[in-house]
């Protein structure tokens, strides 16, 4: 995988100079993470106290669209829920709902509608070169799990309805997953200036 990165930090940087990068490198890299982001679904642990599972995902999706860029992250999202859509099996296991569409009107919903904008917005500031320090990658992987949960907690409010409203929205939707969600990206914050050092020793 870190080879696969690299090349697609070699991509963005050749699309960031005006160089023309081929259709197919940029389809090829959509695909990549969409199916990065497949694989984070299927490794889902079921919690007892919230209808939403622990995944990868988000990790995946903050990653990929710093990787991918604004326009192409939001894509690599946009595909992977319309293959959810269509029936394949992309989407984390669940006990209660099919794969499918019916998956989008479910607990998890506004998660998985969240991605292709919280990839978008992550994909922006990398754009802007926010990836190129630690710090600065931290933050523009927050703005994006900042969407994914502002979608999560808002959808669960809505269908779901627990108990006490929104409170127990964010207790089920957001509290249980903060803390491990942000070790995670403080990890793969790290992924991205060390890509761009080593493009730079490239050149």
């Amino acid at each position: 995988m870190p080879d696969t990165f690299f090349n697609l930090i070699v991509a963005r940087a050749a699309v960031e100079d005006s160089r023309p990068l081929r259709a197919a490198q940029q389809i090829g890299a959509v695909f990549f993470v969409t199916i990065l982001t497949t694989a984070a679904a299927q490794i889902s642990i079921p919690l007892p106290f919230t209808p939403v599972p622990f995944t990868f995902q988000p990790m995946i999706v903050l990653l990929g669209a710093a990787a991918l860029g604004a326009r192409l992250g939001a894509a690599s999202q946009v595909l992977y829920l319309t293959l959810g859509i269509i029936g394949m099996p992309v989407f984390a296991a669940s006990p209660i709902l099919p794969q499918g569409i019916a998956r989008l009107l479910g607990p998890t919903g506004g998660y998985l509608m969240a991605y292709p904008l919280a990839a978008f917005v992550a994909g922006s500031l990398a754009e802007r070169g926010y990836d190129r320090r630690y710090f600065t990658a931290v933050a523009a992987m927050i703005a994006g799990l900042a969407f994914v949960f502002a979608g999560g907690v808002a959808w669960l409010a809505l269908v779901a309805q627990p108990a006490g409203g929104l409170t127990g929205a964010l207790a089920a939707g957001l509290y249980p997953f903060l803390a491990a969600d942000l070790a995670k990206l403080l990890i793969a914050a790290g992924v991205m200036p060390a890509l761009w050092f080593l493009v730079e020793r490239q050149d």
